[in-house]
């Protein structure tokens, strides 16, 4: 799987399909399936993270980000929270005041030290159990298990002619990008990362990516 890390170099641009995401009924059976098994097989850490989350700093829970999914549709992607609730104000103050971290932003959409991030929001980063209310996302037929990391509008604007690409999957928890390095690739990498298993999708790859996604996210050092 060592070829995940150097996608890139001449990829297809897939386009936006009127109906039906890629892999059709059955990537969404075996979403279905995958996604209530682990609801019920993780729902004691569900309950702990769930208390982390109410002792790390006061707000709600659940924290609901608008992302854009198949096809352009706009959906609310849950994940615990694990920042402090005046987030947005604060990053706007880090990005004014400190250039380095304005650079670092602007390639990646992510900062290595977060000040926005609570000390228990900080652990379920790394551990990426502050993705588990996702899988209520995959229930919902918003997101898929495996598929491109779930971007905003802003964040779309990015992919410029790949935008076929990543509007024609459902977003995935897991997917390419998150088991190619994670936070430590570029954006453009994440995009050809996505335009990637858009073009060359199928149950082999998805199985593929979800054997390796657990060994990825214990080595990373650099959880989203």
């Amino acid at each position: 799987m060592s070829s995940f890390a150097d996608i890139g170099g001449d990829l297809k641009v897939v386009a936006v399909s009127p109906s039906h995401p890629i892999g059709m009924t059955s990537k969404r059976l075996v979403d279905i399936v995958i996604a209530a098994s682990a609801i019920l097989f993780l729902a004691p850490l569900f309950v702990l993270c769930f208390l982390l989350t109410v002792l790390s700093s006061p707000g709600p829970v659940i924290f609901r980000h608008k992302r854009i999914g198949f096809n352009g549709r706009e959906f609310g992607c849950f994940k615990f929270r694990t920042m402090v609730t005046n987030a947005e104000e604060c990053l706007r103050q880090l990005l004014e005041a400190d250039p380095a971290a304005a650079a670092e932003w602007a390639a990646t959409r992510k900062l290595r030290s977060d000040p926005r991030v609570t000390l228990i929001g900080g652990i379920l980063r790394k551990s990426s159990l502050d993705e588990l209310p996702q899988l209520f996302n995959v229930i919902k037929g918003d997101m898929s298990i495996v598929g491109p990391r779930p971007v905003t509008r802003d964040e779309l604007a990015m992919y410029e002619g790949s935008q076929g690409a990543y509007l024609s999957c459902r977003p995935g928890i897991t997917g390419l990008w998150q088991v190619s390095g994670r936070s430590s690739t570029t954006y453009s990498k994440r995009v050809a990362c996505d335009t990637f298993y858009a073009a060359n999708w199928s149950m082999l790859l998805d199985a593929k990516i979800l054997i390796v996604t657990i060994p990825a996210l214990l080595l990373s050092e650099n959880a989203c």
